[in-house]
């Protein structure tokens, strides 16, 4: 997996307006069905990872944990997050190969 691949999809993403970052703002567009791929912090408390995974699971939207809550922010030139959402569908589907290492 190229990580730095990752963080610049992260960026552009955020760039373009289509991702959402913060516990508060993902988990409203998630459950409004507008996010394609959520994207938690592997250090993200138990609780978080929880939430939006079984949110997530129920609404059939991928999440997948990836990078630190100081490396997913930097990457999207904000303070440290524990969660991200990404808003269009091929943005989410480029970073799902990236992490997943598989074509969709």
């Amino acid at each position: 997996m190229n990580e730095k691949k990752i963080y610049s999809w992260l960026g552009l993403a955020m760039r373009s307006g289509n991702l959402v970052s913060g516990d508060d703002t993902t988990l409203r567009d998630l459950k409004k069905m507008r996010l394609s791929l959520i994207i938690l912090a592997d250090d993200a408390s138990a609780n978080t990872k929880k939430l939006f995974t079984d949110k997530s699971s129920y609404r059939n939207i991928a999440c997948r944990q990836f990078g630190t809550k100081e490396e997913l922010g930097r990457s999207i030139g904000k303070s440290p997050r524990a969660v991200l959402g990404i808003k269009d569908k091929k943005m989410s589907d480029q970073i799902l190969i990236l992490l997943d290492g598989t074509e969709i």
